[in-house]
C-alpha cells in the first residue's frame, strides 16, 4: 500500500451499500462524487477507508484516460459501508481479512443461457473457512487470452489475495483454464494439485482427466477447479484449511512454518 491516510471529500450523499468512484482532483475534471487532491497508486481490492463520518470499502482498481497529453490517473470503485452525508475528512487506510475472486469458465454461462452455481458456492465455503473482506465473481467465456488477462489483473493490479476458477480444467477442445494459467503464474504447488486430484478419484475414476493447475502470482494464490458444484466441493475439501497459511507465506509471514496451526 503506498499511501496509509487520504484527504477525501464527498461531493454528494451515498447511501450505505452504494458505490461510488474515487480519484484525485489533479490533472482532470473528471466528476467523481469521493475525491482526494492526490491519490498514487496502490490502493487495493478489500482495503477500508475509515473516517469519522463512516467507512468505504475499495472494490475495483482501474485507471482514468486522460487523453493524449496528461498521465492517466488511479480510479477506484468504492463501496460506502455507512449512510454517508457530503463534507471533507482524513480516512485512513487499513485491510484486515482476504479479497477472494471467482471465475468460471463458461460459453453458455457468459451468453446468459446458464445459470453458474459453481462460482458462488466457491463463494460461500471459502468463507467458512477465511475472514473474507470481499468477494466478486466474474463469467467468462471459455477464452484463453481473457482468462490470462483477467488472472493478470486481478493478481497484481486488483490485489486479489485468492482467485479461485471453475471449469476448463477438463481436454475438451474448450478447455483451456491450465494453459492461461500456466502462463500467467510464478510458482506452481504441484502439492494442490495432486491433492484435487486424489479428492476427486475418491469419487470418481474420472477424476484422473482433470488437468487443474494451482500456483501464485504475485501476492495472489491462484487454482483451476473442474465445472460442476459437486466437484468443487470436492477439490475445495483438502485445501480450505491450508489456504491462510499458504497466504501468511506467499505475503512474508517470518514464522516457523513447522508449527501446527489449527485456525
Amino acid at each position: 500500500m503506498s499511501c496509509k491516510n487520504l484527504n477525501l471529500r464527498l461531493e454528494a450523499p451515498v447511501k450505505k451499500g452504494g458505490l461510488i468512484h474515487l480519484c484525485s482532483l489533479a490533472g482532470g475534471a473528471f466528476p467523481a462524487p469521493l475525491v482526494t487532491d492526490t491519490i498514487r497508486p496502490g490502493l487495493l481490492v478489500g482495503d477500508r477507508l475509515t473516517g469519522d463520518g463512516g467507512a468505504f470499502l475499495v472494490r475495483s482498481a482501474a485507471w482514468l484516460t486522460q487523453g493524449t497529453e496528461d498521465a492517466s490517473r488511479p480510479l477506484y470503485l468504492v463501496e460506502a459501508l455507512d449512510d454517508m452525508t457530503p463534507g471533507e475528512g482524513r480516512f485512513e487506510v487499513s485491510r484486515t481479512g482476504y479479497a477472494l475472486a471467482w471465475i468460471t469458465l463458461s460459453d453458455k454461462g457468459a451468453r446468459g443461457e446458464r445459470v453458474d452455481e459453481s462460482g458462488p458456492l466457491v463463494g460461500r465455503l471459502v468463507g467458512e473457512a477465511l475472514d473474507l473482506n470481499c468477494v466478486q465473481g466474474f463469467v467468462i467465456p471459455d477464452e484463453e487470452g481473457q482468462l490470462k488477462g483477467l488472472l493478470a489483473d486481478l493478481a497484481l493490479t486488483q490485489g486479489f489475495d485468492l482467485i479461485l476458477t471453475t471449469g476448463g480444467t477438463g481436454v475438451a477442445p474448450r478447455d483451456v483454464s491450465p494453459e492461461a494459467t500456466l502462463a500467467v503464474i510464478e510458482k506452481r504447488l504441484p502439492g494442490y494439485e495432486r491433492a484435487m486430484t486424489a479428492a476427486s478419484l475418491a469419487k470418481t475414476p474420472h477424476g484422473a482427466i482433470s488437468r487443474a493447475v494451482a500456483g501464485t502470482l504475485g501476492r495472489a494464490l491462484v487454482v483451476n477447479m473442474p465445472g460442476s458444484p459437486k466437484a468443487v466441493a470436492e477439490c475445495l475439501a483438502p485445501l480450505l484449511p491450508t489456504f491462510r497459511h499458504t497466504l501468511e507465506k506467499l505475503q512474508g509471514d517470518p514464522s516457523d512454518c513447522a508449527v501446527l496451526r489449527n485456525d
